[in-house]
């Protein structure tokens, strides 16, 4: 009786790059020791639009991005790979290169719960030209102010609170009155977009109203009619 063999995983060699899996590996290997060069290059644009297969979440057919499917052919036969290929092959020391530091910003954040989003808000809102921009921006900033301190804290945060702490950090420039926000209740997340001119814009709202209290009433007329004349 014949034993049967069985191949595991752990006693093969690694996979140059994971995301393409030990078939395409596998693949590869052998258009490696195809001898004939053409088929070689029909091998190859055949393991490409696998590879293409294999990430139906990048859609994208552009020059860059088959450029990367014909890097990652290169690097997948560990650069042993001799076919005819439309773009540059890749140099071998991109495997060991390493990606440039990036910078963080730096600087003390003043309302961490805010971040550093809503301060550079702040910057560009006080650099506007007009009051008007301005008390717009102010309204704004103050609403997603409170929107990020309910995400963080349990607790409600005051109108007033916000009104302080957006002067503190716009150096006075950016000021609306307690007032003002509380009447018109500009830092409600229902109410309609602030405009210029230092109200909301409510009017098509009224008018929408109206013009449903119009229709019901004049709805009522056409069946009164009706059945009068039913009558």
């Amino acid at each position: 009786m014949t034993e049967a063999k069985f191949n595991y995983y752990n006693a093969e060699k690694d996979i140059t790059l994971k995301e393409y899996g030990r078939n395409i590996q596998n693949l590869v290997d052998s258009i490696v020791e195809t001898p004939d060069r053409d088929k070689r290059n029909r091998l190859a644009r055949t393991a490409i639009e696998l590879m293409r297969q294999l990430n139906p979440s990048v859609q994208e057919n552009t020059q860059d991005y088959t450029q990367k499917l014909w890097d990652d052919l290169f690097i997948i036969s560990g650069f042993r790979l001799d076919v005819d290929c439309p773009y540059p092959k890749p140099e071998t020391d991109v495997l060991f290169k390493r990606p440039e530091r990036m910078s963080y910003p730096s600087g003390r954040i003043r309302y961490k719960h805010y971040g550093r989003t809503v301060e550079s808000m702040i910057q560009k809102a006080k650099q506007l030209e007009t009051e008007e921009e301005r008390k717009a921006a102010a309204v704004a900033v103050g609403k997603l102010m409170k929107m990020f301190y309910k995400t963080w804290n349990k607790e409600s945060i005051e109108d007033a609170v916000i009104l302080e702490q957006l002067e503190h950090m716009s150096e006075g420039v950016l000021t609306l009155t307690l007032e003002q926000v509380q009447r018109e209740r500009l830092f409600d997340m229902d109410k309609p977009k602030y405009v210029s001119g230092g109200s909301y814009s409510n009017r098509n709202h009224q008018q929408r109203k109206h013009q449903a209290g119009h229709n019901g009433r004049k709805n009522n007329n056409n069946n009164n009619d009706h059945r009068n004349k039913r009558k």
